[in-house]
């Protein structure tokens, strides 16, 4: 089994909790306080140091080993959001969509909502068909507020058919 280290980082909507192992940042989630001692790695200090570049509005795309913990269909889900840009969004069904099946809406929301990489892996950019922000693990507000923060860099939306 692997060690797990973890640090908290206070961004401006809430504390982060980020963990790692020796190899890979496992988990980044929102916390309402500190809740245990931290045990540092460099990997956890340096997703703060990232952490902080995005949210001066310096850093677009997290440069992080990242380890994925999920069901294969998942982690699927969580890659496919890697690759919505900075600034843009994507609504539930085109994601499914891009998955290869419409139907399969539900599915890739609840992959969404189990997210285990806030803001690495950016679900908080899947907005609803209508525009319409739904379905936020951190909520809503902080939905809200990193669409903002991202789209005061520049404005982009992505329609596929």
């Amino acid at each position: 089994m692997h060690r797990l280290f973890h640090q908290y980082y206070q961004s401006p909507i809430g504390w982060l909790h980020i963990q790692s192992t020796d190899e890979a940042i496992v988990a980044i989630e929102f916390c309402e306080s500190v809740t245990e001692d931290e045990v540092p790695h460099a990997l956890t200090q340096e997703a703060c140091i990232q952490l902080q570049a995005y949210f001066a509005s310096k850093r677009h795309r997290f440069e992080l080993p990242i380890q994925l913990r999920g069901t294969t269909f998942q982690q699927q889900v969580w890659r496919q959001l890697m690759q919505i840009p900075y600034g843009a969004t994507i609504s539930y069904l085109t994601l499914a969509k891009l998955m290869g099946n419409t139907k399969s809406i539900r599915a890739v929301a609840h992959a969404n909502a189990r997210n285990p990489l806030a803001i690495i892996v950016p679900c908080h950019r899947v907005i609803g068909e209508d525009g319409s922000l739904v379905g936020y693990a951190a909520g809503i507000w902080r939905k809200q507020w990193l669409l903002e923060h991202e789209s005061s860099a520049h404005q982009l939306t992505l329609h596929f058919s």
